[in-house]
C-alpha cells in the first residue's frame, strides 16, 4: 500500500535518516496492524521539547512538553476502521488525510535513559501510540480503553521486534 507519510526533522535532530526509516516502518506496521486498507496521508514532525511544549500550550493549554502529540484529521472507532473510509480520501491526491503527528526527539532520548532502552525503541512506540490515536484509539481512563491500547501497541511493537 502506498501511504504518503511526510516527515519533516526541525532543528539539528541527529541521525534523521535512519530515525525517518524507522518511523515510516512504525507507521506502516501500525497501519497495517489495524486493517487501514486504503492510501493514507500523514504529517510527522520530529523536534524537540521546546518546540512541542509551544504546540502543546497552542493547541492544549498544557505548558509543558511531552513526547508526543496526535492530531486526528477524523473520529474512528478504536479497533474498527471504517470500510467506507475512502469515500473521505482527498479528491485531488486519493489519500485519504489520517492527521498529524508531532514527535519531541529530545523527550524520547530521555525517556529511553529512564527506561533502559534504545532510542530506536521509544520513538517506535511513540510513533505507534501516534498512529493509533490517529485511528481512534485513547487512554483517557485508567480502564478498558487504555488496556485496549496498551494490548494494541505492544502486539505491533512485537511483530516488527521492538519489544520491551
Amino acid at each position: 500500500m502506498k501511504h504518503q507519510i511526510n516527515l519533516l526533522f526541525e532543528g539539528g535532530a541527529a541521525r534523521k535518516v535512519v530515525l525517518g526509516l524507522h518511523i515510516r516502518r512504525c507507521i506502516h506496521a501500525a497501519l497495517d496492524a489495524e486493517g487501514v486498507d486504503i492510501p493514507c496521508e500523514i504529517n510527522v514532525l520530529a523536534t524537540d521539547d521546546a518546540t512541542i511544549q509551544t504546540i502543546n500550550r497552542q493547541t492544549r493549554q498544557v505548558d509543558k512538553p511531552t513526547d508526543v502529540l496526535s492530531f486526528p484529521m477524523f473520529e474512528y472507532a478504536p479497533g474498527a476502521f471504517p470500510k467506507d473510509a475512502a469515500k473521505d480520501a482527498d479528491p485531488e491526491t486519493g489519500l485519504l488525510p489520517l492527521g498529524d503527528m508531532v514527535l519531541s526527539l529530545e523527550r524520547a532520548a530521555a525517556q529511553a535513559k529512564e527506561y533502559g532502552h534504545s532510542l530506536r525503541r521509544e520513538v517506535g512506540y511513540l510513533t505507534i501510540h501516534s498512529v493509533l490515536h490517529l485511528l481512534g484509539y485513547d487512554h483517557l481512563d485508567e480502564g478498558p480503553m487504555k488496556r485496549q491500547m496498551r494490548a494494541r501497541e505492544e502486539r505491533i511493537l512485537a511483530d516488527i521486534v521492538l519489544p520491551r
